[in-house]
């Protein structure tokens, strides 16, 4: 008896909703072995993994501070993936986002006025734009593969980061500790909601999702980055241009990547430090697929993820777990969704092995 994979004549529509949902429930199984290998009781640690943030109201708001960055993230990598354009740099043009919108509260810290918060918004925005555009350029000029050129240039922008916070950037009256000076009135996001951290962020997540629904949808753009992305030479006979969408569309996500790195470090953090982000770039990818590249998924998506961060803080410290539990469910659940949508485009066949006397004998 051997498997083979049957390639469909069309996708499945059914399997491309129920393989988050399968992924989910292996990770969660996966989780339980986990938990049993380190001695520890598997319904207890998916209960303080899982559940038991979602019944105290403080990790109930740091869910949704958490969330924040990575949804906004993410629906600008689902226009990415969607036009077949693979940004895996998103990490570091979220950190360069952040570095150039910090540079107005830095160097013009007496610049306190309503135009200020908006102003840093727009540099973050223009800051990750910029960055994003590199891997772009050298995809559409020189065929450069994306992958590799964003995901190198993450670890560029992480020692940027830090040598700034540690040089040219850092608090003259920080004792020598790295980080810049910290954000006061004017220069921190808002809180929406009193005795939490969820702030301003949260009504940026909405727009950035309700413009990306509506771009999709309702738009001639929306219409030729999926054509692009389903049938290049279809959308090239439509007068698309592949090289312009490239260009756009990395604009568009890393605009959101900085817009995200400048609303944490006004945000949570509160300056530009050595560590802006525990990897938020890199789980907006994990959530993208997870939410099917559907701007309002995304959101449910986003959540689940940032459920991770939560959960693995208090299995840390109510179960003594390592800190690096939340990255291995995070990995995961991105391997059980990708190897879940092999089904979408595939089925199993079981096939039962011929003896050799019997395929060698001629037919009669």
């Amino acid at each position: 008896m051997r498997i083979e994979l049957i390639r469909r004549p069309e996708r499945s529509k059914a399997m491309a909703w129920l393989s988050p949902v399968i992924a989910v429930v292996l990770t969660l199984v996966a989780g339980a072995l986990i938990f049993a290998a380190s001695g520890i009781d598997p319904l207890q640690g998916l209960y303080v993994y899982f559940l038991e943030p979602l019944t105290l109201p403080f990790t109930l708001s740091e869910l949704v501070v958490k969330a924040i960055p990575i949804i906004i993230v993410a629906v600008g990598l689902a226009l990415c993936y969607l036009s077949n354009n693979w940004n895996i740099g998103a990490e570091g043009q979220l950190t360069v986002g952040a570095i150039v919108g910090s540079l107005l509260p830095i160097l013009a810290p007496d610049f306190q006025n309503v135009l200020t918060l908006p102003l840093m918004l727009l540099l973050g925005i223009i800051g990750g734009a910029l960055y994003a555009s590199i891997p772009a350029l050298l995809k559409t000029r020189f065929g450069t593969n994306e992958i590799l050129t964003s995901l190198m240039l993450v670890y560029v922008a992480t020692y940027l980061l830090d040598w700034l916070v540690r040089g040219p950037l850092r608090d003259p009256q920080g004792y020598g500790f790295p980080g810049s000076r910290t954000f006061t009135d004017f220069q921190v996001m808002p809180t929406l909601i009193a005795g939490t951290r969820v702030h301003l962020g949260l009504i940026l997540v909405l727009v950035a999702v309700a413009g990306a629904w509506f771009v999709l949808r309702r738009t001639i753009t929306g219409f030729a980055i999926s054509t692009l992305g389903q049938a290049p030479r279809a959308g090239a006979f439509a007068g698309f241009s592949q090289k312009r969408m490239t260009l756009l569309v990395f604009l568009i996500s890393g605009g959101l990547a900085g817009l995200a790195g400048i609303a944490e470090v006004a945000g949570p953090v509160g300056k530009l430090d050595v560590v802006i982000s525990p990897g938020y770039g890199f789980t907006a990818i994990i959530v993208a697929f997870l939410g099917r590249l559907n701007p309002v998924a995304i959101v449910v998506a986003g959540l689940v993820l940032a459920l991770s961060y939560i959960g693995g803080e208090r299995a840390q410290i109510v179960l003594g777990m390592s800190s690096q539990t939340g990255r291995v469910f995070q990995g995961l659940l991105l391997f059980f969704v990708l190897a879940c949508d092999t089904f979408i485009l595939y089925r199993v066949r079981w096939v039962k092995p011929v003896h050799a006397a019997v395929a060698a004998r001629p037919a009669e």
